[in-house]
């Protein structure tokens, strides 16, 4: 049997150590998390509001221990990882908040006589497999709507953070979500499969790789399985000549490297028209040269370690790669000298489509800069990529940035502004990025089901 383990990536200590559980034990918990489904959605909604807004406060409250986890397992700096749990408590008050709201009948106009309605319904036992890189966050967009809507979850965490996940289900017990609405389990990758096969599990949900969502998205169709995948990004930046350049390079700067880059929706491609090439250039070097990684228990770390050492090898390889090949190193960063997680700020230019960079994801705090002429060159090079996650424009001219909005093959677009997550934003992408949508009255209605009431005779 697998384990699932803590190891300090600042320290490389390994602290602690968990079993995955055996079949019969996960048959337990599928009978368990049907078993509570069908109590749980004949709930009163204002029993499932009052959890959700308590499970909001237990987070603000354990804000340093909920924080201090995540900064343990995958070395988040502190500071960055108490703005997560702030972000998790403000998603299930959200929830809480808009739970009549995003439930209540739709009547609709018909043709007919008589009347039909559209009811909002959950649909069963859910399986979720989330990321490590935000422990608590990516739990709670999946979490959260469903357990307002009144599906039960199975929660395959990360296999590094095995305490964060154990803190998420202590806190919605101690919310006085029942047993069974809300279960953690480690288990394994085959286990995920049978779990989504089996007859009881209506959907799930995977935050992570693309290698990751065609498996699963495979076992959900074979089994007919509803699905939302939130897979990688490569998000571009496009930076025109009327933008303010010293605000686009300190947004850049600040997304690139927040959470020491590990982030699907980190910018990680940044496009740049030539006549203000050299100057947004200059000033991203700069900020991105103030980011000096440190130690992620200290309130004033910027940049923590990877959250592994094979994701320090992974950049490496691919920043090598593209240097063989040609790319200029404008920010020479890589890997610090004695250790294998921390790794310092990264700047490639003159890359190229035979590059690995030029098409495959960087995790990491290194970024790459393209030059364009035109805006239709800007967009080309944008959507020359298999992902589609989220983007940012930078430019005071409105209808440009409407133009290049409509233009982008992409989930997200922020004008002015990197991507940034809130409750009341749906979050998702296209091509290689996934398909669904988290958060919002999107993510509530992903699970849902949708069903019509239709009286003639009314």
């Amino acid at each position: 049997m697998g384990v699932y383990t803590t190891i300090n990536p600042a320290t490389g200590e390994t602290l602690e150590t968990y079993q995955e559980i055996s079949d019969a034990e996960l048959q337990e918990l599928l009978e368990r998390a049907e078993k509570a489904y069908r109590s749980w959605r004949a709930t009163p909604a204002e029993e499932r509001r009052a959890v959700l807004l308590r499970a909001a406060e237990l987070h603000r409250e354990r804000e340093d221990e909920l924080a201090g986890l995540i900064t343990l397992e995958m070395g988040k700096p502190i500071a960055q990882a108490r703005g997560e749990i702030q972000l998790v408590a403000s998603i299930y008050e959200y929830y809480a908040n808009h739970l009549e709201e995003f439930m209540a009948e739709e009547e609709l106009e018909i043709s007919g006589p008589g009347t039909a309605v559209i009811r909002t319904e959950p649909i069963g036992p859910l399986v979720g497999v989330m990321p490590w890189n935000y422990p608590f966050y990516q739990v709670a967009r999946f979490a959260a709507p469903n357990i307002a809507l009144g599906n039960t979850m199975i929660i395959k965490h990360a296999r590094n953070c095995p305490q964060s996940a154990m803190a998420t289900e202590r806190v919605l017990r101690d919310a006085g979500l029942p047993e069974g609405v809300y279960t953690n389990a480690f288990i394994s990758s085959s286990q995920v499969a049978h779990a989504i096969a089996d007859p009881r599990v209506q959907g799930v949900s995977l935050t992570g790789s693309e290698k990751a969502g065609a498996a699963v998205a495979e076992v959900a169709g074979r089994n007919l399985k509803k699905c939302v995948l939130e897979l990688g990004g490569s998000d571009p930046v496009i930076v025109l000549e009327d933008a303010d350049i010293d605000a686009a390079a300190k947004a850049a700067a600040n997304n690139r490297l927040s959470n020491a880059g590990q982030a699907c929706t980190a910018s990680k491609r940044f496009i740049v028209q030539d006549s203000v090439y050299d100057e947004f250039v200059e000033k991203l070097t700069e900020k991105m040269s103030q980011w000096v990684p440190g130690d992620p228990t200290d309130a004033a770390t910027r940049i923590g370690p990877l959250s592994s050492a094979s994701g320090a090898e992974d950049l490496d390889e691919l920043v090598d790669d593209a240097v063989a090949r040609g790319a200029e190193v404008i920010l020479d960063g890589g890997s610090e000298e004695g250790s294998e997680t921390y790794y310092r700020p990264s700047l490639l230019g003159g890359v190229t489509p035979d590059m690995r960079v030029y098409r495959e994801e960087l995790f990491g705090p290194v970024g790459v800069v393209y030059r364009f002429h035109t805006v239709d060159e800007a967009i080309d090079l944008a959507n020359d990529s298999p992902y589609g996650l989220s983007s940012s424009v930078f430019t005071n001219d409105d209808e440009k940035a409407r133009q290049l909005a409509e233009s982008l093959e992409v989930g997200m677009v922020w004008i002015n502004s990197t991507s940034k997550s809130a409750p009341d934003l749906p979050f998702g992408g296209v091509k290689l990025s996934g398909f669904g949508r988290e958060l919002g009255r999107f993510g509530f209605n992903e699970f849902a089901n949708k069903k019509l009431v239709r009286n003639p005779h009314a």
